[in-house]
């Protein structure tokens, strides 16, 4: 039997969006062979954990997501958004004649599975916490590196904590692509998915299985959906539209409630 597809494959509308104005704070370094852009909190202030940030197609150093890492570091975490596109994300090929964007993808996932587990390793070792796999759905399941599923969840954060207890694993996914029904069926730690009411990747339906299967499983998670806003809301939504610019905020603010839930 197939594992069935609940958030798909990414669309147009994953190659569409508005830039945000704004002076990024934090700064980029070499780890591992892959760039990093790492925002911390404020002077003198204790980190409460670690978010591992996994942007989407944008990649972490597009101006919107350096912006959003920069707001869960105010918020007092460190964070570090790999760029596994190597400086090639989607949205410089945005009019580009003959762009071939699976080709483009298929590329992607394939840096991403050869320097994922190594810039994993060296940031466990920088930053002395334990723990294994932080692609959120399979590290909260296995809790191990899963090489091969690099890249492939959109927008997701992973909150680490020092403790080693079952919830040093804690998920938040915004808009999610590449997810199965498996996805959802292993998932162990706790799970927050920020979604949008228009979203051809993870519709209505498919939204609704998901959420029966984290029921059925006696699952600790929690949804948020905004209404008039369409996938890509939480990254990439027009600031000048109020309820884009609400839903984008909100929806930032709801992840930093839920790690801040978890990190006490």
């Amino acid at each position: 039997m197939s594992d069935k597809y609940l958030a798909g494959e990414p669309g147009d509308a994953c190659c569409r969006g508005v830039q945000h104005s704004g002076e990024p704070r934090g700064k980029i370094e070499n780890i591992a062979g892959v760039e990093t852009y790492i925002a911390e909190p404020p002077q003198g202030q204790k980190s409460k954990g670690v978010i591992l940030f996994y942007a989407d197609v944008w990649g972490s150093m597009f101006i919107n997501n350096k912006l959003i890492q920069d707001f869960f570091a105010s918020q007092g975490f460190t964070v570090v958004g790999i760029d596994y596109f190597f400086g090639d994300p989607v949205y410089i090929h945005n009019g580009e004649e003959g762009f071939d964007r699976p080709a483009w993808m298929a590329k992607s996932k394939a840096q991403a599975r050869e320097y994922g587990p190594g810039w994993f390793e060296a940031i466990k070792e920088r930053y002395g916490y334990c723990f294994g796999a932080p692609f959120v759905l399979e590290a909260a399941a296995s809790g191990k590196i899963v090489a091969g599923k690099v890249a492939r969840i959109r927008s997701i954060l992973l909150n680490l904590t020092e403790e080693t207890s079952a919830h040093s694993f804690t998920g938040a996914v915004a808009h999610p692509a590449f997810l199965t029904e498996t996805h959802f069926q292993d998932v162990k730690a706790p799970l927050m998915l920020s979604c949008s009411e228009i979203d051809h990747t993870f519709p209505l339906e498919f939204r609704r299985r998901a959420e029966d299967i984290l029921v059925e499983k006696k699952h600790d998670y929690f949804f948020q959906v905004f209404g008039g806003v369409e996938h890509g809301f939480a990254v990439r939504g027009d600031p000048n539209i109020p309820i884009q610019r609400w839903a984008k905020e909100e929806s930032a603010r709801g992840i930093i409630a839920w790690f801040d839930r978890f990190s006490k």
